[in-house]
């Protein structure tokens, strides 16, 4: 096993993961944070600038993939094809429902779009779940453990997402939002939820036929970081704390499925592991600061309106001759 391929495409996965709950997980609390026209609007404007870069991510991901680790490539699309193929439609649902809903502006056409973007959101949390559930246990049947590590992954989903809906969904006008406070206190109640489903998770790994997990001590050991991030968050409400243990929690599920299992990760040749870092290491440091600075400048308080966002209906000055209405007189 090659180690810096290896790093990199862990980096690649990690950071994806990272990045795309923020979207996903936003997109899944949709109906229950944004009530009005105005928080809807705001919800997209948040979510749809993430997941333009996190896509980078994934796409880096799946060429490593299919470019270095042949054999992982194999055993990821060949027994879970038809989970990818729910992903992946899922993937471009959801994408649709937020590039097109300002597009048009009428009721139906984005209540439509909003239908897209919340069912693409939960498939794709629960798709990602079935994979990592797939993936850690050994490729076996569909089991009261997959069914486990399925919603548990979703519940981080949604934790990552109310996380960032508490920063992102403060209107930059007045600072205050019913959707913002709703998040924040979403924060503690999902990461009571997510430490719940992982504790029913690790109990049905050791039923019989719960799994096929290669090496149990060092998942165990591993899963403890997810669980101690999520517990230090049980406690608490708000993005203060539960930003970077939503992240901790998030990112360290598909470093459990390496731990779970030997993955095939024996990497290409020497040359074309050459050829691969030739054309990939000098775009590395331009992914990562680019990511950074959009993180960054889309940090505060996002806008009711914008590309992804319909704008409110301009108010038109009165007709010439009109009477004024009495009610705003003066």
């Amino acid at each position: 096993m090659d180690t810096v391929p290896v790093l990199f495409l862990t980096g690649l996965v990690v950071g994806y993961f990272v990045l795309a709950g923020c979207d996903i997980g936003l997109g899944m609390l949709m109906p229950y944070l944004a009530r009005t026209p105005t928080e809807r609007r705001r919800l997209v404007s948040a979510a749809a600038p993430y997941f333009l870069g996190t896509e980078v991510w994934l796409v880096g991901a799946v060429g490593v993939v299919a470019g270095l680790f042949p054999e992982l490539k194999s055993a990821l699309f060949g027994g879970l094809w038809p989970v990818f193929t729910v992903l992946l439609a899922a993937w471009l649902l959801r994408d649709a429902g937020l590039w097109f809903r300002a597009r048009i502006d009428t009721g139906s056409w984005r209540r439509g779009c909003d239908a897209l973007i919340v069912g693409g959101s939960w498939v794709l949390a629960l798709s990602w779940g079935a994979v990592l559930a797939g993936l850690i246990s050994g490729g076996a049947a569909p089991s009261p453990f997959t069914v486990a590590c399925t919603l548990a992954v979703a519940a981080v989903f949604l934790l990552r997402g109310a996380a960032f809906g508490a920063e992102r969904l403060v209107p930059a006008e007045t600072g205050e939002a019913a959707s913002a406070d709703d998040a924040g206190r979403l924060t503690r109640v999902l990461a009571r939820v997510a430490l719940g489903a992982v504790a029913v998770t690790a109990v049905a790994a050791v039923l019989p036929g719960g799994s096929a997990i290669e090496r149990p001590l060092v998942l165990a050991a591993a899963a403890l970081v997810p669980a101690a991030a999520l517990a230090a968050t049980a406690g608490l409400s708000g993005p203060r704390l539960s930003r970077h243990t939503s992240a901790v929690a998030i990112g360290s599920a598909p470093l459990l499925a390496a731990a779970a299992q030997a993955l095939p990760l024996d990497g290409p040749p020497a040359g074309t592991l050459a050829l691969a870092g030739i054309a990939i290491v000098p775009l590395v440091p331009l992914m990562a600061v680019g990511q950074v600075g959009l993180y960054r400048m889309l940090r505060r308080p996002a806008s009711d309106t914008g590309f992804f966002a319909s704008p409110p209906a301009p108010v038109l000055p009165p007709r010439r001759g009109a009477v004024p209405d009495p009610a705003i007189r003066g």
